[in-house]
This record gives C-alpha cells, structure tokens and sequence, in this order.
C-alpha cells in the first residue's frame, strides 16, 4: 500500500509539472495551475477559502471533537481575529464558509458560490438580525450544511 501510494505522489507530482511547464507557455487564461494539492480536510478548507493558517486549527479541533462541534467552535477563533479579520461581516463571512467548507469535505462549491454576501440588518427596535445570501450552489451543500450555516452565523453574530 505505501508503495501504491508513493507511485499516486509521484505521478501527481509529474502531472503538475507537466501542467506548470504548460501553462507557462502563456496559450491559457492562466499562467499557473490554479488547483492547490490538499492532503486532508484541513488542507482542502484552507486551499478552497484562501484562510492562511486555518489548517492547522481545523486539525487541532479535531482531535478533540467531531467535525460537527469543530465546525461551530471555528468561529470562536474568527471572533478573535485570529485569522486577521477586520469586519464584522468579515467575520461572519468566514466562518460560515469554513464551518459549511468543514461538512462539505471541501469538495462542493457552496462554501464557495453558494453563499453570495453575509451582513448584518437592524430590526426596528435596533436589535440585529443576520443577513446570509444563498445561490443556486448551495443546493450542493445538503441540508445539514445549509441549516449549520444558519446556526454558525448567528452563534458568531451573538459572539
């Protein structure tokens, strides 16, 4: 098995070279492979939300709970700003996706393009109300992850 998987590297390795070799040529839009190689869960979050540093937290909490609770206790670290945030819907915005990015696997767009804009109303009385923008994309997310984005986003908007 290790020598399967050793083969599986090395052939990703060629192919991207190939690839770089490629693009380099400048014939496509991009000049790069835009494709990050992620080994985990932790590092397909991080190369899908562009969060540097959200990797190694992902793996911290989850040694401790499910991906469920991980999910939700990720915006503990948002509201602290640990990942550089300077909003508020920044704030929210981001840990919303990384908790719906965390129940997809990382592998479906609606972390992505399924949420199109997170914000914050005010109600009558002054009090607010979270404002979260779905797309089309987010039908690839599932109910779970749809109803979690809810329950992040106010749990943090509370925070």
């Amino acid at each position: 098995m290790a020598a399967y998987s050793a083969m599986l590297k090395a052939e990703l390795e060629r192919a991207l070279a190939v690839a770089t070799r490629a693009r380099a040529v400048g014939l496509d839009p991009r000049t790069v492979v835009e494709i990050p190689v992620a080994s985990d869960l932790a590092d397909r979050v991080e190369a899908l939300l562009g969060i540097p540093g959200i990797a190694v937290r992902i793996r911290e909490l989850e040694v401790s709970m499910s991906r469920e609770e991980a999910a939700l206790r990720i915006g503990d670290d948002f509201v602290a700003r640990r990942f550089g945030e300077q909003s508020r819907e920044e704030v929210l915005d981001h840990a919303i996706r990384t908790a719906m990015a965390m129940l997809t696997e990382g592998v479906v767009a609606a972390p992505t393009e399924g949420i199109a804009k997170v914000g914050i109303g005010k109600n009558d009385d002054g009090s607010e109300y979270l404002r979260i923008y779905y797309a089309g994309p987010i039908r690839s997310a599932g109910g779970t992850a749809q109803a979690l984005s809810v329950l992040v986003g106010d749990y943090v908007r509370r925070a």
